[in-house]
């Protein structure tokens, strides 16, 4: 274990993806008090006994359920998991927990009835707490759905809709890899046949720029177009064979996860800076993908991916391979995975704001 512990150490001393150095052995502890790994007797205060208490609304008689499998995995394995605890006297975290389809005024009510019938949400003014939504919660001006969107942490899945993410408290889901986990990470050595690759999604809000953009590239050979309903085969066989992967941040983003597994730099075209990104504060995301503006064209375009061929491609493809293993979901929590990575950013959030108690009149 503790040759496990120091290698991990030498490996974030090196070349990382991450923004914190010891990132790998600060989620190692998460990891090991999961059951993971097996706890010798003087590495138990290297443990993050992390606990969190789950607050479900009483009057809900359908079980919980979510619009996407990024949520619904991250529940199933959080409320299996020993994180839980049923006293929430020793609880670090709360568990806000409500449906997708919980209106905001049922939302409102529900936290009332936390701050009514539980002390800890007026500890903190709800700093300690966090809930899980999808395409998150917009200003409102009822006092409950204020503290929980300016406090308390929000889980949402990436991207979330435009002014709904607040960065330096937020977290955002990695979508869910469609692909099968068993299969091989790609070689070290490759030889691309392509300089990038982009998965059209047809119909699924294309705007101007994407389809001049796309239009432009289909008629160069060193770009492949691709639709949605490509087989599974042969879209792992685009990403292996394919130096860059295209993205356009307002379509489709979810494939990153995909891309930097099979050695696929992703390329993400946005209109503007992206605050919600996964794992944001823990991974260098320069260091793994490129971001470029929708203004330049296919010209642009290619001159910055051929600029980047020459200005250490391998390191960050490589540095990609890397971070990869923090974006599959697992039904059953392996460590390192998208589950362990969302739990250790939730820990190093519960101290991020803390509120004094006021009296409203």
């Amino acid at each position: 274990m503790e040759a496990a512990n120091r290698e991990l150490l030498n490996l974030e001393m090196c070349t990382s993806p991450y923004a914190c150095r010891n990132f790998l052995f600060e989620l190692s502890k998460i990891i090991r008090s999961n059951g993971q790994q097996a706890i010798a007797p003087r590495a138990k205060a290297r443990v993050l006994a992390i606990r969190i208490f789950i607050c479900s609304p009483q009057n809900t008689k359908n079980p919980i359920s979510y619009n996407t499998p990024a949520e619904s995995l991250f529940h199933a394995s959080l409320v299996n998991s020993p994180f839980v605890t049923q006293n929430p006297n020793e609880a670090h975290l709360f568990f806000v927990l409500f449906p997708s389809d919980f209106s905001t005024r049922s939302i409102a009510r529900f936290v009332r009835d936390l701050r009514m019938e539980l002390p800890y949400w007026n500890r903190t003014l709800g700093a300690d707490h966090f809930y899980m939504s999808c395409a998150g919660i917009g200003y409102e001006s009822d006092r409950n759905l204020v503290e929980l969107k300016k406090n308390s942490i929000q889980i949402s899945c990436f991207p979330t809709p435009y002014g709904k993410f607040i960065p330096h408290k937020d977290i955002t889901l990695p979508p869910f890899n469609p692909l099968p986990h068993s299969l091989p990470q790609a070689p070290v050595n490759k030889t691309a046949t392509f300089l990038g690759y982009f998965r059209s999604y047809g119909d699924r809000g294309d705007g101007e720029s994407q389809s001049s953009l796309v239009n432009d590239l289909s008629g160069d050979p060193e770009f492949v177009i691709g639709s949605n309903a490509s087989d599974q085969l042969t879209h792992m066989v685009r990403l292996a064979s394919s130096k860059f992967c295209l993205f356009f941040y307002a379509v489709d983003v979810s494939g990153i996860g995909d891309a930097l597994r099979f050695g696929c730099v992703p390329v993400v075209i946005t209109e503007g800076p992206i605050q919600d990104l996964p794992f944001l504060d823990v991974i260098r995301w320069s260091e793994i993908a490129v971001f470029v503006g929708t203004g330049g064209g296919a010209k642009e375009l290619k001159h910055v991916l051929e600029r980047t061929c020459k200005d250490g491609y391998e390191r960050m493809r490589g540095l990609g391979m890397k971070a990869s293993q923090h974006w599959v979901w697992n039904e059953s929590p392996q460590p390192y995975d998208a589950f362990h990575t969302v739990l250790f950013q939730l820990w190093s959030r519960r101290h991020a704001i803390r509120y004094a108690r006021r009296e409203w009149v």
